[in-house]
């Protein structure tokens, strides 16, 4: 599949955003996107990332312009591997950069919808020379739609923002319409991290992942209080740790169907 061009990279927004008053793809579901897509003014390095390195690592196929049949993604021939590693909202790219670079032989996916922390991240890429990471800036449920089955060795939902008025629970992450196509792509016993400071947030993780055909892999309270190995701190827990909230470090395993 031919790199979609950049216009299209710059302008992605998830298709049938309403809020955002773009119309959606022909075929496309319409739905509602919640959450920034840009923030404060980019840097000019960060300009010139986006233009010459987003390119070269967005993952082609996702968007429904370019892929309207919805095909799955011939991992083999696009990343040289089939099956990879995703982080979800991978905000300003700190822990996947960390990872990409500890494991040069694995292929990393991110999903991340706001521009700012994709040119972030498209920078940590350009200063290590990292080469196996690949990203799709735009909403994580158009990525799944096109992921192979059993396709993900793992995944990671790091500090997702925690919408924490009732009325806005449906919104977080952690609900049927994410967590369904999420545990499809993932492999039979691959695990699934999450990382969260909101006590309610756990909550409902722990009430809806488990539905979703994922066993909470933990036995004792020392398995939720420190984080997994390898883990690298992001901004937003540095923010969880100053303002006195408490990161809360959740692990579950993809069950067999």
């Amino acid at each position: 599949m031919a790199a979609r061009p950049l216009k299209d990279l710059r302008t992605v927004r998830p298709h049938g955003d309403r809020r955002g008053g773009s119309e959606p793809a022909p075929g496309a579901p319409w739905r509602n996107f919640y959450g920034r897509l840009k923030g404060k003014a980019l840097k000019p390095a960060q300009e010139r990332d986006l233009e010459e390195l987003l390119p070269r690592h967005a993952i082609p196929g996702v968007s429904w312009s370019e892929n309207p049949e919805r095909t799955a993604l011939d991992m083999a021939a696009l990343f040289g591997a089939s099956s990879a590693l995703l982080e979800i909202g991978f905000g300003g790219g700190e822990h996947l950069a960390t990872l990409a670079e500890a494991h040069p032989e694995r292929v990393f996916l991110g999903c991340e919808p706001y521009i700012n922390g994709v040119a972030m991240l498209l920078g940590k890429i350009r200063r290590r020379g990292l080469s196996n990471i690949w990203i799709h800036p735009g909403a994580a449920r158009d990525l799944f739609a096109v992921l192979p089955r059993a396709s993900l060795d793992g995944a990671y939902l790091l500090y997702p923002d925690p919408w924490p008025k009732a009325r806005h629970h449906r919104r977080r992450f952690v609900t049927p319409e994410h967590l369904d196509p999420l545990a499809r792509a993932l492999a039979p016993g691959a695990p699934f991290f999450e990382a969260t400071d909101i006590a309610d947030y756990v909550r409902q993780s722990l009430e809806e992942i488990p539905r979703a055909g994922f066993r909470w892999e933990a036995e004792e309270a020392a398995h939720w209080r420190s984080p997994w190995p390898g883990w690298t701190s992001t901004r937003y827990e540095a923010k969880a740790l100053r303002e006195g909230r408490t990161p809360h470090y959740l692990r579950f395993g993809r069950l067999e169907d």
